[in-house]
């Protein structure tokens, strides 16, 4: 239908129309819809400065060519859309004036075409420079500054801290030296002389990652164990610095007094410390933030401790009440408040009357804890801990318990030796035998006991994983009589921190789970051993082996050991690709370029490698660890060789790539 108007079109006027009479034009050039984000900061543009630009239109005509009384919007849809959303929020009435310009003399596609094509965008330094600006000669804040240009604080505050950078690498961001992401690395500190000192010292690798270490290198980051286990807010509370990295998700950043931060978390770790000690009980805690190798200290574990038929009832009750209640509301996913307020009852109880294990009286007075942190940042409680001087005293090896037929010494013949038989004593005397005899007499039962227990493989295991227990769990006991000796090299002398290591920590979590189980007395170990199933036997057998093997090269050279524990990690699949990472610490920092070079070249690519040929050893390490990271890559000493063939079992084993 054709809507009369009086309204003369002029191409180039400029006229006053109502935003509902305003509509899309089907020659706009731009297909692809506004973002809604681009939209909302044409609003809040819009409505903090009206409108800065005025869209250029036409007028709409029906099919018979005459006037609808409505405008189509050649230029400036995205403006059109914003006053729209103004007019949605109440902002604006649906009927608000629109200053806009006539254009019948152009094609329309053509100028909108224009529009987008021909104009050049801002450089970000200007941007940056001009947020700045903004903040220092207005005064406005980050979310004043947002809110009229539709943007969040956050956004502004990276852009404000980008325009911070040293003006001469600004400079060099606009002649396209730097890229925004090394710029936003750089902007990590507001130091300009800082900043300028490591863009000199760039040279191949310039990445991101690289420029912000260097900013950061004498700070320590949010995510570092000290950092997370005393926590931010406790830092900052304590009058610590924090260089807040913007342009990261999670916020990140540095703390910038290490001094501080170590102090926070001694005292935090030493108040822990003491709160174990008098809570259960030890002499003495000590607090530390590294496991304290080469402590020389004994160790005691807990045993299993009889509960009285009443403990015993009254734990069989409430479990049996916990997993009807468990069964019961299996299916429902919301439990009812006094169901779910019970169970945590049930819990509480239970960990009140432990896990039936306890240490003795005896072992706490003479026994300490350490605490230390763990590599997340969480808080590690060793226990059983004896120093020298508070060992029990051990059992003289050489004593020997007087015969039931012979009368109890008196304490002033105790040091005598035994006297000898007298030749002329009474044939139906009992004399005890003479120690010459004895031996004699053992010897021989030895050499039948050798014999049968070759004859036995069954027992002569039993035999064997209960000497071992005693080598491992009981030092210097002699409850065995047979003379197998367990030694175990103390690996922290050639590996310092390797008792944090995955491969020692399964190791120790292991020995604790038997320690526990494990009798007090040795001589009780014989029957614990009988007692056990084939597995549980052979388990623990596995564990004690364990603890005698020793593959470390070092001075005296031992090439028939070498080569058995060769053959014993290709038997057993070992993969040191789950327990060892090759980082600047663990490898690339020790050895020399051309080793580096050649890690990079086998996990990387020899193009990889090829780019860190020119950088001085320091650089080369630190491009070196990215690309090696999450490869599995691994030292020759350290890979898996192949399977050995039945029929070769004295073949050398020959190397394969992990």
């Amino acid at each position: 239908m054709t809507v009369e108007t009086d309204i003369e079109i002029v191409s180039g006027a400029e006229i006053e129309i109502p935003l509902n009479k305003l509509k899309k034009s089907p020659r706009n050039a731009r297909k692809v819809p506004h973002a809604q984000a681009a939209i909302e900061a044409l609003a809040a543009s819009i409505g903090a400065k009206k409108m800065l630009q005025k869209p250029v239109v036409e007028p709409e005509r029906d099919a018979e060519g005459g006037l609808t009384g409505s405008w189509l919007v050649t230029i400036g849809e995205g403006r059109r859309l914003a006053l729209r959303l103004l007019a949605q929020r109440k902002q604006i009435k649906k009927t608000h004036p629109v200053l806009c310009t006539v254009d019948t003399e152009f094609d329309p596609q053509e100028i909108s075409l224009d529009e987008n094509v021909t104009r050049s965008a801002m450089h970000p330094a200007d941007q940056f420079e001009a947020f700045r600006d903004q903040a220092e000669r207005r005064g406005l804040g980050a979310e004043e500054i947002g809110a009229r240009f539709g943007v969040s604080a956050q956004i502004v505050r990276q852009r404000l801290r980008l325009g911070a950078v040293s003006p001469k690498l600004m400079a060099v961001y606009r002649e396209d030296g730097l890229t925004l992401d090394q710029l936003m690395a750089f902007a990590v500190s507001e130091d300009h002389e800082r900043q300028e000192q490591v863009f000199e010292s760039l040279s191949y690798n310039r990445s991101a990652n690289f420029i912000r270490r260097a900013m950061t290198e004498a700070k320590v980051e949010a995510h570092d164990r000290r950092a997370v286990f005393v926590g931010i807010e406790a830092y900052a509370e304590a009058g610590g610095a924090i260089l807040r990295d913007l342009f990261t998700e999670d916020g990140g950043g540095w703390l910038e007094d290490v001094v501080l931060l170590e102090r926070l978390a001694h005292e935090k770790l030493s108040a822990m410390a003491l709160d174990v000690r008098d809570r259960e009980g030890w002499k003495w805690a000590e607090a530390h933030l590294d496991y304290p190798s080469g402590h020389g200290l004994a160790r005691v574990y807990p045993h299993k401790v009889e509960r009285t038929p009443e403990q015993q009832g009254l734990i069989d009750a409430i479990c049996a009440e916990y997993d009807a209640l468990t069964e019961q509301y299996a299916d429902v996913e919301d439990l009812p408040p006094d169901i779910e307020a019970r169970l945590k009852e049930i819990d509480t109880a239970l960990e009140a009357l432990g896990d039936g294990y306890a240490y003795d009286p005896d072992e706490l007075a003479r026994g300490g804890v350490f605490v230390i942190l763990n590599h997340d940042g969480t808080p590690r409680v060793e226990r059983g801990l004896v120093r020298a001087e508070d060992l029990a005293p051990e059992p003289d090896p050489d004593a020997v318990e007087p015969s039931q037929d012979a009368p109890d010494p008196s304490p002033g013949d105790a040091a005598e030796p035994e006297p000898p038989v007298e030749e002329d004593a009474p044939e139906d005397e009992l004399a005890p035998l003479s120690d010459r005899l004895v031996a004699e007499l053992s010897a021989y039962r030895t050499a039948s006991l050798r014999d049968a227990l070759a004859e036995n493989p069954e027992i002569a295991l039993l035999g064997v994983v209960h000497a071992l227990a005693l080598r491992v769990f009981y030092p210097g006991a002699v409850a065995t009589c047979l003379d197998i000796r367990a030694g175990s090299r103390y690996l922290v002398q050639d590996a310092p921190g390797i008792e944090d290591a995955p491969a020692c920590r399964r190791i120790d979590a292991r020995h604790e789970a038997w320690a526990r189980q494990l009798p007090v007395a040795p001589e009780a170990v014989w029957a614990f051993v009988l007692g056990l199933d084939t597995d549980s036997r052979m388990a623990l057998f596995a564990h004690c082996v364990g603890f005698t093997a020793d593959a470390v090269q070092a001075f005296p050279r031992r090439p028939q050991a070498q080569a058995q524990a060769d053959d014993l990690a290709t038997r057993l699949s070992l993969d040191m690709a789950r327990d060892w990472t090759a980082t600047a610490r663990s490898y690339l920092g020790r050895v020399t370029k051309g080793r580096v070079l050649e890690a990079v070249s086998e996990a990387a690519g020899e193009d990889a490698a090829a780019r860190l040929k020119t950088l001085r050893k320091t650089e080369m390490v630190e491009a070196a660890e990215p690309l090696i990271a999450g490869t599995d890559w691994l030292p020759p000493l350290l890979r898996r060789a192949s399977a050995v063939p039945p029929d070769a079992e004295n073949s050398a084993p020959v190397e394969v790539a992990a």
